[in-house]
């Protein structure tokens, strides 16, 4: 009896386990599918197109893309739920639709000054994915896969994501923090922005504290050149500056009022190193501040969903390109505020603080303190 038992819970077990790996491939096919409608136009396409919607061959039309497929990808954007389909005739030939986007689904897929813009998500994975048999390689024998070889498709990404949040909310984040706010506030005070990508951390500073002298610091050549372009095209030339180089040979001891790493400094190989030399130029008075993926404090198998995405990040994307440098720490993505503290103890830091900031999408600040 007990034998039996045994065994209908194992097929249970069985059956319950085929059903989450089938829920994973129809969400890694419906990810690749608005990787494929984000990159194409389709989803802009319809957007303009309003609650009329459009019809295949409108689609194609309009996009300048293969009325085949884009009748292939109405279809399974329908059957997934993603867009709304209309019988538009019934020809000889069979019944023809109409396809328009939900009410809602522009401010995710389409707008990208929405806090709601997560298209760029898909891409991302997708950019990552592309890259298998050299994340097999490096796992295989060690090494990694450098964000510079994920080409556009990862700094695009990541930096259509973390936009509207820095355009929108840093301002408010910031002043949050009482004693912060008074830093950043002082006249002529100089922020240095570590990582700073396409620059939108950097120029959403230059807005919220329109007295002080913002530096931006990258070692990716491309993102700089975007970065400046960005500064140029806002306006914004006069009062911020880009620079290509390592963070550690841009600053005289004690110059510095404030420094910042946007979500960047799980990515670096010594991060230690790092913060050591942001330790030796900020002012004695100054602050240091840390934002980074809000993760749980202790890993536990039963993670929520932001510890999920993260370690998927970690996997593809974070980890692989730490790792390409050889003696990197490999940090990976989600980095434990006892992690960082650790780095910011060897750092020389006295100690980290929580910043009372909340709801930042999945992010966390923290204030290193001299």
């Amino acid at each position: 009896m007990s034998e039996a038992r045994n065994e209908e819970n194992g097929s249970a077990g069985t059956a319950a386990y085929v059903d989450r790996i089938v829920a994973a491939a129809l969400g890694f096919a419906e990810m690749a599918s608005i990787a494929l409608g984000d990159r194409l136009g389709w989803y802009r396409a319809l957007a303009g197109a309003g609650d009329a919607g459009l019809t295949p061959d409108e689609l194609a039309q309009r996009s300048n893309t293969q009325p085949r497929y884009a009748k292939e990808w109405l279809e399974q954007q329908a059957v997934a739920g993603l867009l709304t389909a209309v019988l538009d005739a019934e020809p000889l030939g069979g019944p023809s639709y109409r396809f328009a986007l939900p009410a809602g689904a522009a401010a995710v897929l389409v707008d990208e000054d929405s806090l709601e813009y997560t298209a760029p998500v898909a891409r991302m994975l997708v950019t990552a994915v592309g890259h298998f048999p050299d994340l097999l390689q490096a796992y295989r024998e060690g090494g990694g896969v450098a964000w510079s070889e994920l080409g556009d498709g990862g700094r695009e990404s990541q930096a259509e994501l973390n936009k509207p949040w820095f355009d929108q909310r840093l301002r408010a984040a910031l002043a949050a923090s009482a004693e912060l706010h008074a830093i950043l506030s002082r006249p002529g005070a100089r922020i240095m922005d570590v990582g700073a990508g396409f620059g939108w951390s950097s120029l959403a500073l230059a807005d919220a504290y329109p007295g002080a002298e913002v530096v931006g610091v990258d070692i990716d050549e491309p993102s700089i050149r975007r970065a400046r372009e960005n500064a140029g095209e806002r306006g914004s030339s006069g009062r911020v500056s880009f620079a290509l180089a390592d963070a550690g040979d841009m600053a005289a001891p004690g110059s510095c009022d404030a420094v910042f790493i946007f979500e960047a400094l799980h990515d670096m190989p010594f991060p230690v190193r790092v913060l050591s030399a942001i330790r030796n130029f900020i002012k004695p008075d100054g602050a240091v501040v840390v934002m980074d993926e809000a993760v749980a404090d202790t890993f536990a198998p039963a993670g929520d969903e932001v510890e999920r995405l993260m370690y998927g990040y970690s996997l593809l994307v974070c980890l692989p390109d730490s790792l390409s440098t050889p003696g990197s720490v490999g940090t990976g993505t989600p980095m434990r505020q006892a992690t960082l503290e650790r780095y910011a103890v060897e750092a020389g830091f006295s100690r980290v603080e929580r910043l009372p900031i909340e709801d930042f999408t999945v992010f966390r600040f923290y204030r290193l303190h001299v």
